[in-house]
């Protein structure tokens, strides 16, 4: 395992945790207890997706990695909302090979 996915694996057990514990100050489980619940997630998917074509159209290396660190980690979120986690992410990419 590469630094990358012991990034992807240690943001992931980050958010599962917060899931589950559900502390107060937390933006994680502010997501999971949202009022729009699921949508909450899905609006900010679209934001992110947006906010990272924008950072590439303008070239801006720098806010192209921060919004698409935003992106990933929303993604990450939503998978955890679905059951699912970065094993399942990984077994569709490498099926895709």
């Amino acid at each position: 395992m590469d630094d990358t996915d012991a990034v992807l694996d240690e943001l992931f057990a980050v958010i599962e945790d917060r899931k589950e514990t559900l502390p107060e100050d937390s933006y994680t489980a502010s997501l999971f207890t949202h009022e729009k619940g699921e949508n909450a997630v899905l609006e900010k998917l679209g934001e992110e997706s947006t906010e990272v074509l924008l950072a590439a159209k303008d070239d801006d290396r720098e806010e192209l990695a921060h919004e698409a660190a935003d992106l990933v980690y929303h993604l990450l979120v939503l998978l955890s909302m679905k059951d699912m986690d970065v094993a399942d992410l990984r077994a569709e990419l490498r099926d895709r090979r």
